[in-house]
């Protein structure tokens, strides 16, 4: 089953007391004469990011049984955070299942929005392998963070937004992990505006959906500490819906290195007065650095959140590159 426009269009309207029409404002140090760049501040949604389109969208279909038996996800942090918000405002239990590469400040604040955290494993795969036992076992629901028909619709918001909101955008740069953000702003972007470049970028340390396209398929790989934390995570080797949608809709897909995303995270807030974290703001590195991608007049870039550990901003802050 394909996702159509109609779709998101759809978990528009019932996502909209949960979530917020985030702000697209210029940013003034990243203009140039011949270009204007603008930023997407997902940052301003009640959790701090934009997960939270897409798990009120998914949670706003399950059915009466579906809510009393509960929900579950795995997640390296916004997303349980998205999905304990939503949860608690019907009621409904969430536990969310995370690898010992969380922070903790993300652990903390799910569990301070309702959502029993459990820690299993070392990796999103092994958290997985729980989650499963879960809805197999116990009945639950599982929310997953990406590949999942209502969370793309949900994150697809987004991309609506940005073509209302400026219809002159030409290039839309969006932090890329498993997929759902990015799917879902294609999905939206594609349809109304189809000239529009969608440009995906990850990290260099466990960048799954990269290296599923330059394969050519869904493969695992192995995770370890970074800036962006938030894009960790594999892409599900029985991948539905994300890995093709990227392979068809995203112009370019990209990795960066640490020093470079920490450089984003100081540039954002030094010159744009904004805090996110490393995977929020590693839209801005093509902005900042040569890499050789064609980008248009009118730059669109998604800060998709700032739950960063406030410990390591400092750190950044200072110039330092903690997971180099």
């Amino acid at each position: 089953m394909s996702i159509q426009l109609s779709d998101i269009y759809r978990a528009r309207e019932r996502i909209s007391e949960i979530s917020c029409r985030t702000p697209l404002v210029p940013a003034w140090s990243l203009s140039r004469r011949n270009r204007n760049v603008l930023l997407k501040l997902e940052i301003a949604q009640p959790t701090g990011a934009f997960k939270l389109r897409g798990a009120a969208n998914a949670l706003s279909n399950l059915t009466a049984e579906q809510s009393v038996n509960g929900v579950v996800c795995v997640s390296t942090g916004n997303h349980g955070r998205a999905v304990a918000y939503a949860a608690k405002r019907s009621d409904i239990p969430a536990y969310v299942y995370m690898s010992t590469l969380a922070p903790k400040n993300k652990i903390q604040s799910i569990e301070s929005l309702g959502g029993t955290v459990r820690i299993v494993g070392d990796s999103q795969d092994e958290a997985q392998q729980e989650v499963d036992r879960l809805v197999h076992e116990d009945g639950m629901t599982e929310i997953p963070p990406f590949d999942h028909f209502d969370v793309i619709a949900g994150q697809g918001t987004i991309g609506i937004e940005l073509v209302e909101d400026n219809p002159k955008i030409d290039t839309v740069i969006v932090p890329l992990s498993g997929g759902g953000l990015i799917s879902g702003i294609a999905l939206a972007v594609k349809t109304l505006a189809p000239d529009v470049r969608i440009i995906g970028l990850s990290m260099e340390n466990g960048a799954a959906m990269y290296e599923s396209i330059k394969r050519g398929h869904p493969v695992e790989v192995e995770e370890s500490p970074s800036l962006a934390d938030s894009l960790g995570g594999g892409v599900g080797l029985n991948n539905q819906y994300t890995f093709g949608i990227v392979r068809d809709l995203v112009d370019e897909v990209r990795t960066v290195s640490e020093s470079q995303i920490a450089e984003a995270m100081r540039y954002l807030y030094q010159h744009e007065g904004w805090v996110a974290e490393g995977g929020g703001a590693i839209g801005l590195v093509p902005l900042l650095q040569d890499l050789d991608l064609p980008l248009g007049k009118h730059v669109a870039v998604v800060i998709s959140g700032k739950n960063v550990d406030m410990n390591i901003f400092a750190r950044v802050m200072r110039g330092e590159v903690p997971y180099s």
